[in-house]
């Protein structure tokens, strides 16, 4: 790679908020797209990661980038890995519905995408969609909930982002296990977007209207933590929290005796599997597997919490 070209692609990665990384000699050819929502969230830093990782071990340069769950940032940044000549992309995509165009076209371009984590709303057009059992992780995390809060009490469920299929199947993972004991009653059901912020704001306003509550079920780990805070700044040790994602900032509040429990979900070796996939599928025009994966979730509480590290058991 000339000094020329190295210092265009520096230029326009400054302007575009673009993270690369390229290592050894090889060419643009090499190049594998690696596009997750914000790194603010552990659990999609921990995708980029294990995905940059085992492309860059398997020979590839690696073009890392972040939509911020905006579609039309998505679009931009597929743009962006077309233009660049990538060979694959990796992506934690920003929609179900609005996601469907940019893989299409990529594959026109004769650039596989290979989907973790969420799944599109279509078949057929993304070589791979691997994503956690969320269902069956869901309904883990649910039966854990109802035993801590003795099969009784008034509860919030915190949802993540409607657009997002997976907040949607988590929920009624919940539900198809809470829903049968008739003592557990929900008193407030809300969208915090996946954000420990608006899940602190949310969890205030719930707190406020009601007093009483003895649980909080979370649609994910980010939100559990707005919520554990919320919480004891209300001075409410008391209520019982349950998360899912499995990161290392509740593993230690469980570790510290406030989160009750979460989900694992692997973000770090599903995005390896991913790129595994990729150059199996480069090299050979197969991956040998179905286009929809699933991987299963593993419940964390005081129990296993430990042995957790980065979304993956030791």
């Amino acid at each position: 790679m000339t000094f020329k070209r190295r210092a265009l692609f520096a230029g326009v990665a400054m302007v575009m908020g673009l993270a690369t990384t390229m290592p050894g000699p090889a060419s643009a050819a090499d190049l594998i797209a690696i596009i997750t929502p914000s790194h603010d969230n552990p659990f999609f830093k921990a995708e980029a990661e294990g995905a940059k990782q085992r492309a860059e071990e398997l020979g590839y340069e690696t073009l890392v980038l972040v939509h911020d769950d905006d579609p039309n940032k998505q679009n931009q940044l597929y743009d962006t890995a077309i233009a660049r000549g990538a060979k694959a992309i990796i992506l934690d995509n920003a929609g179900a519905e609005a996601t469907v165009a940019p893989v299409r076209r990529a594959k026109e371009a004769g650039i596989p995408s290979f989907l973790i984590d969420r799944e599109i709303k279509e078949s057929g057009i993304a070589v791979s969609q691997i994503v956690s059992n969320n269902y069956q992780g869901a309904q883990l995390g649910a039966e854990e909930f109802v035993r801590q809060m003795g099969e009784e009490g008034k509860y919030a469920e915190l949802l993540g982002r409607e657009a997002d299929t997976n907040a949607g199947i988590r929920s009624s993972g919940y539900h198809d296990i809470i829903d049968q004991y008739p003592d557990m009653e929900m008193v407030a059901q809300q969208s915090a977007n996946w954000s420990q912020t608006e899940a602190y704001e949310k969890m205030e306003t719930i707190l406020q209207a009601n007093p009483d509550i003895k649980g909080v079920i979370s649609g994910n780990d980010t939100m559990a933590m707005g919520a554990i805070a919320a919480l004891q700044a209300a001075g409410r040790n008391d209520v019982i929290v349950v998360g899912f994602d499995g990161s290392n900032d509740v593993r230690d509040s469980i570790l510290e005796g406030g989160i009750k429990a979460t989900v694992l979900q692997p973000a770090y070796r599903q995005a390896q599997i991913a790129v595994e996939q990729a150059d199996q599928y480069l090299k050979t025009g197969s991956t040998g597997q179905d286009e929809k994966q699933l991987m299963d979730c593993v419940l964390i509480t005081a129990d296993n919490a430990k042995q957790l590290e980065t979304f993956a058991l030791k």
